[in-house]
């Protein structure tokens, strides 16, 4: 057959039809064939351009760039055509510097490019970012007079927007004189690849209003533009439009839609359309991936990878700077270790991306070493190899070693961006350094940072975690603009600084903003809600977390737990306990710190015997509550045992504060010798606390003579620690030294130092009313202290005798019945029964012991108004009911 091909060839001098059947049928062994017969025969045609044009192309169509190459390179005579399909071909096969050389070279050689050139050359540009190029090719262009040529313009708006230079884009765009689907898709394509994704979604209508008709292509362009803006309603009137032309099997187009779903969080959505492709490749199975990775089920991420495993599709860098974060997210070290090792096997460890996202994950999973060894194995580290590096360092609590690394990247070429900042100012805060932090503020001035969120917020973090909230706020409300960070940024930075009423307000301020809370909203004001008893709130945000789906998040759920159990609301604290779909070591210690703290011992420890039957490991926090909860039942046999097995199964070193609570669980039942003894044989050294909670106890069980060798202790320790003068005074008090007391009051007087005011906290109608001792400035003052003398004669009937026995011996009566009368918790009390229905739990909040006098009260409080009362102190919780504590007066 191919001889009877030859034949008719030599014999017509006709174009080699083979030729363009062994394109047809991509038969690249014949056309190698066919080539060599005729060039060895030395045919008089073959010797034209055309025929080995045809040749060339047949190479090119065949996929043998290689053999293309060597027919060009021996050309005796090349035309443009021959020019066109070699740039062509390296355009399309992946060698764009190529194709560029390529076409300087026809130029030099006195051969003018044409449309087809320009149509092959630009996208060329486009690939490698050659934006100068690219200008001197529009010059050319517009020399030749070809800019009418509708192909050769869309390529000039798709290669200024891929090589970042929109305006000039959309500038040829706007001078075109006709434009078809490929122009259009060009400008959308090119809006939202350099995030203009307004501009995008608009473009994309007006489109749509010149009757042009979006392909694939186009849609695949669009989609993305959806998913930048979260615009969840156009992306599915996007999907119901590529339904309508019948295009869903398409593997791109479908892939956009599973990416738009994704990063729009319905992922619900996205899962069923990935299961229903008909064909999936890489980039499907790696959108489906950073979708449940973006959104924060890393678990689901891993799972599809090994699906992905399993359905024999290879990772590719993509993949793996997916999936990455999600590893880190959850601390999943050995899957991240075993992700390195096929990252390796790839050969893909030199891409700086992808070991930049090892080196983040090694670092949020802890491993510094790994991290730092990584890194330093880097080439070039680009500014984010560095930020993980320096965030790493910060995060893992090596303030020093952050510092360190900052200084290096100064010394680099490598330039500082938003992210460095933000990444080194949570080490300045961490350090309390706020003069550094300072000069970092000066530096993302100079730097032109501040309006990026991403500064800006760091900064507002590291001011309220410096102590400094007024600048905090200053910053804060300079900001050009504000995402939910700053936002829940400045709540956390009020809660941290004891401003909890100020955080309650910015809460609500920023609903009605507009600004949609996240988890991390809820877990930053929740403590607001249970430091002042504001239940009722607390009550709202509850509602506002399953209303936003977030009842699942574990720390959402463990904020929930603690804020009930410490709003007093223990019952609803263990429903929402009961009920969580997962629980970590937080959930367990919150549940039992929430028992403990309100007086349900023996549950605090049934709780925690639960804990070990599920298989979760204590820590430190664990026994800090288990024997707190001992303290506070005076079950002293059971608080040496657990203490005891700290060490002993569980390879916990004994702290500062379960010492604390050991010498609070002994002095508190009574053993103050033996609690003395306990104290000297410390391994680490007793601070403050640690005597100071003994010099409680001798209080209680007036002991005079412990009590005063520890207050002179505590005197040479903190001279300034107003606590230990009143628990002194109330020593000598309790005894009758009344001579003492005054001695010690005068003291107090003559180093300035200032009793902690008694201030106490009641919500009602969802506001905190704040009441100190005495307070006679809030509106219903009259209307209280009239309820108050009401009560007291009701209390005296009752056989209620108020406990005076800490207020000065040469005070009359009256007054001392009067003074403690208008202790700040009673006040609280009266305006509670003053402002809710008959029956309904009144609770408080205060921020010292409540004194023997305001606990006796209560009680008759309780049984006389028929009313629950519970008062949350600095040390406990006390429920009273029916003129009884919860606490059993032991506390």
């Amino acid at each position: 057959m191919l001889k009877e091909a030859l034949h008719i060839l030599l014999t017509t001098h006709k174009p080699p039809e083979l030729l363009q059947n062994c394109i047809l049928r991509n038969a690249l062994s014949q056309g190698k064939e066919i080539h060599s017969s005729i060039a060895h025969r030395r045919f008089a045609f073959a010797t034209y351009p055309t025929f080995y044009n045809q040749v060339l192309y047949m190479y090119v169509k065949c996929g043998s760039l290689l053999d293309a190459r060597k027919v060009f390179d021996n050309m005796e005579e090349r035309d443009s055509v021959s020019w066109n399909t070699i740039i062509a071909a390296y355009k399309r096969h992946g060698n764009p510097h190529e194709a560029v050389t390529l076409f300087h070279q026809m130029q030099r050689t006195g051969f003018q490019p044409d449309q087809f050139t320009f149509a092959s050359v630009l996208p060329a540009c486009a690939k490698i970012g050659a934006l100068e190029q690219g200008m001197d090719i529009h010059q050319s262009i517009t020399d030749r007079g070809i800019l009418s040529d509708v192909v050769v313009a869309s390529a000039l708006v798709d290669m200024y927007a891929k090589c970042g230079n929109i305006d000039k884009a959309r500038e040829v765009f706007d001078k075109m004189t006709q434009r078809n689907v490929v122009s259009w898709t060009a400008m959308i394509a090119g809006y939202a690849q350099t995030g203009f994704a307004e501009k995008a979604l608009e473009t994309f209508k007006q489109m749509q209003t010149a009757n042009v008709k979006p392909n694939s292509t186009t849609f695949a362009s669009i989609l993305p533009a959806c998913a930048q803006l979260g615009d969840l309603e156009q992306g599915m009137d996007i999907h119901q439009s590529i339904k309508d032309r019948g295009i869903l099997s398409d593997v791109v187009v479908t892939t956009a839609l599973v990416d738009m779903y994704a990063k729009c969080g319905s992922l619900d959505k996205a899962r069923e359309l990935f299961d229903r492709m008909p064909q999936r490749n890489v980039v499907s199975w790696t959108a489906m991936i950073a979708g449940y990775a973006q959104n924060g089920f890393a678990e689901k991420a891993l799972e599809i990878l090994k699906q992905m495993h399993s359905a024999g599709v290879k990772p590719n860098s993509t993949t793996f700077i997916s999936i990455l974060p999600a590893c880190a997210k959850i601390g999943a070290l050995e899957q991240g270790m075993n992700i390195h090792q096929s990252i390796k096997d790839r050969g893909i460890l030199l891409d700086v991306v992808v070991a930049t996202a090892l080196v983040d994950m090694y670092a949020k999973c802890g491993r510094m070493d790994k991290a730092c060894e990584l890194f330093d194995k880097m080439p070039q580290p680009n500014v984010v190899s560095w930020n993980a590096m320096i965030a790493g360092y910060a995060q893992n609590g090596f303030v020093e070693n952050a510092l360190e690394t900052f200084k290096q990247m100064q010394l680099t070429d490598v330039k500082s961006n938003s992210t460095t900042f933000a990444s080194i100012l949570p080490a300045y805060a961490r350090m309390g350094a706020l003069e550094q932090g300072m000069e970092i503020h000066e530096s993302i001035i100079e730097g032109g940072y501040f309006s990026d969120n991403i500064a800006g917020n760091a900064l507002v973090d590291m001011y309220a975690k410096c102590g400094s909230i007024d600048k905090a706020r200053e910053l804060f409300d300079r900001m050009p603009q504000r995402d939910v960070i700053s936002w829940n940024t400045m709540i956390a930075g009020y809660v941290q600084n004891g401003f909890v009423e100020k955080a309650l307000e910015f809460f609500k301020q920023m609903r009605l903003a507009g600004v949609k809370s996240n988890s991390t909203t809820f877990t930053s004001i929740l403590p607001a809600c249970a430091k002042t008893g504001a239940l009722e709130q607390g009550m709202d945000i509850h509602q506002s977390i399953m209303e936003g789906g977030f009842l699942s998040d574990i720390t959402v759920g463990n904020a929930l737990v603690d804020m009930y159990a410490k709003c007093g609301s223990i019952d609803k604290a263990r429903e929402l306990f009961d009920r969580m779909p997962q629980r970590d070591v937080i959930s367990w210690n919150a549940m039992i710190a929430g028992y403990a703290q309100n007086g349900f011992c023996k549950d605090a420890l049934k709780i925690f015997e639960l804990m070990k039957h599920w298989r979760t490991y204590p820590d430190i926090l664990t026994f800090s509550s288990v024997l707190c909860a001992c303290s506070h039942a005076g079950l002293v046999d059971e608080g040496c045992t657990y203490f005891n097995h700290m060490n002993n199964p569980y390879c916990i070193t004994a702290t500062v504060d379960h010492y604390v609570c050991m010498v609070d669980l002994l002095a508190r039942a009574g053993y103050l010798e033996d609690t003395l003894n306990f104290i000297i044989k410390m391994p680490v050294k007793p601070l403050v606390v640690v005597w100071t909670c003994f010099l409680g106890a001798c209080r209680s069980h007036m002991n005079i003579g412990l009590g005063v060798f520890t207050a002179m202790l505590l005197f040479d320790m903190d001279p300034k620690n107003a606590a230990t003068y009143v628990l002194l005074s109330n020593i000598y008090a309790e005894v009758g030294m009344w001579g003492e007391v005054q001695m010690v009051r005068r003291l107090m007087k003559d180093r300035g130092i200032k009793k902690i005011p008694g201030c106490s906290w009641i919500e009602e109608h969802k506001m905190v009313h704040a009441f100190c001792a005495g307070d006679r400035t809030h509106p219903q003052t009259q209307e209280i202290h009239a309820k108050l003398e009401k009560l007291a004669w009701e209390m005296k009937a009752a056989g209620y005798f108020p406990d005076s026995r800490h207020l000065l011996n040469d005070v009359e009566e009256e007054e001392k019945e009067s003074f403690l009368c208008h202790h700040s918790e009673k006040l609280a009390i009266a305006f509670g029964l003053l402002n809710t229905p008959p029956g309904t739990t009144i609770r408080v909040v205060k921020n010292l012991r409540v004194c023997a006098d305001c606990h006796s009260a209560i009680k008759f409080i309780s049984k006389i108004a028929a009313r629950e009362i519970v008062v949350r102190d600095v040390t406990r919780f006390h429920h009273f009911k029916q003129g009884q504590c919860s606490c059993g007066n032991y506390w």
